[in-house]
C-alpha cells in the first residue's frame, strides 16, 4: 500500500522466486536474494546489478548453478561468463 506521497507503507512485501514464480513466504528461511553484478567488455564491474530471489525449494535441489544460469538467460544476459564464490 502507498500513501499520497507514493511512499510504500507496508511492513512486509512478499517476493516471488525467479526460477519457479512461487511466492516466497515469511517462513521460508532457506530463501536467498542474489545480486549479480554487470561487467564491461574488460571484465570490470560497472556499478549495476541484477537482483533475483530463490526460494528454499530451489536451493534444496542439487542443480542450483544450472537454475541460476537459466534465470540469467531469461533476464536477457548476453554474457554468461561468471564465477561463483561460495562464502
Amino acid at each position: 500500500m502507498q500513501n499520497e506521497e507514493g511512499v510504500i507503507t507496508e511492513l512486509y512485501i512478499p517476493r516471488k522466486c525467479s526460477a519457479t514464480n512461487r511466492l516466497i513466504t515469511s517462513k521460508d528461511h532457506a530463501s536467498v536474494q542474489i545480486n549479480i553484478g554487470h561487467l564491461d567488455e574488460n571484465g570490470f564491474y560497472i556499478g549495476q546489478f541484477s537482483t533475483f530471489a530463490l526460494c528454499g525449494y530451489v536451493r534444496a535441489q542439487v542443480a542450483l548453478l544450472s537454475i541460476v544460469q537459466t534465470v540469467l538467460i531469461a533476464m536477457g544476459s548476453d554474457n554468461l561468463s561468471y564465477s561463483v564464490a561460495m562464502v
